[in-house]
């Protein structure tokens, strides 16, 4: 899942595409570089945000949605926690409506995703993006975002979504600390029980920097060593800023994983 942010304020400058034809241009040559969905966003989502109204979010994100839709067929993804924002996404083109709340910021949202038998990814946060950082607590960080995602998994197919288009995501970095991102990597095993495909997205994020101390712009390796232990650990799908080099990531390490690699050497 490569990322697309029509914002001028997300964390990292390089995904920033304010601009829609330059967010389109970007969108494409994820595709070239072989992504299989692209997640298209316009409302930043990092510690302290602050929230768009939904004419700011219509305005940048269905122009995008539209000419993408236009250009390729490749599965398109809206980051968006409303309900009116995901409605003229899946209208525009959209095939699934990735919501960092997991349908609890929008009472609306489950219906709108029902209604078009989209997809859904459904992510844990603790709070909301403008105060989730402030020294989050748990006592056992994976048994509650497992008990979470259950009952929003729960709820989602209450409301008519299909059980095979929901996708679960335990949200690295949306209110955890640096050891609740560690543990939630190591421990992806026992989301399996929730019986849906994991998505997971560490691309460039806070914690690589406090483990190495550098900017978002130099943790590309970073990320590839976190992109690689969760796929390892059982991550189905990951969400990067960098769609040509995890790809190669991801060759390896589900070669590794399923013991297959098909390159020339012998075994």
């Amino acid at each position: 899942m490569g990322v697309v942010n029509v914002t001028p304020d997300s964390f990292y400058p390089g995904s920033r595409f304010p601009d829609e034809s330059a967010a389109v241009e970007r969108a494409l040559t994820m595709v070239e570089a072989g992504a299989d969905i692209i997640d298209i966003g316009g409302e930043s989502t990092r510690p302290g945000a602050e929230e768009l109204s939904e004419s700011q979010e219509l305005d940048r994100v269905i122009p995008v949605v539209e000419r993408v839709r236009r250009d390729t067929e490749v599965m398109l993804s809206v980051d968006t926690r409303k309900a009116a924002v995901a409605k003229r996404a899946l209208e525009a083109g959209a095939d699934v409506i990735n919501d960092v709340s997991a349908l609890s910021a929008d009472e609306r949202m489950a219906s709108v995703v029902a209604e078009f038998r989209a997809g859904v990814v459904l992510m844990h946060m603790k709070g909301r993006p403008k105060t989730m950082q402030e020294q989050p607590r748990y006592e056992d960080v994976v048994a509650e975002v497992r008990a979470h995602l259950q009952d929003q998994v729960g709820l989602a197919e209450r409301a008519g979504i299909r059980s095979e288009s929901i996708l679960v995501d335990p949200g690295i970095g949306f209110g955890k600390s640096l050891e609740h991102n560690l543990i939630l990597l190591n421990r992806i095993p026992e989301l399996r029980s929730l019986r849906k495909p994991i998505l997971v997205g560490t691309s460039r994020k806070s914690f690589l920097g406090r483990i190495l101390s550098r900017p978002p712009e130099q943790r590309l390796f970073a990320t590839a060593s976190s992109i690689a232990c969760a796929v390892l650990r059982g991550a189905h799908l990951v969400r990067v800023h960098d769609v040509a080099e995890m790809r190669d990531v991801l060759l390896v390490a589900d070669a590794v994983k399923n013991e297959n690699a098909q390159s020339g050497e012998s075994r």
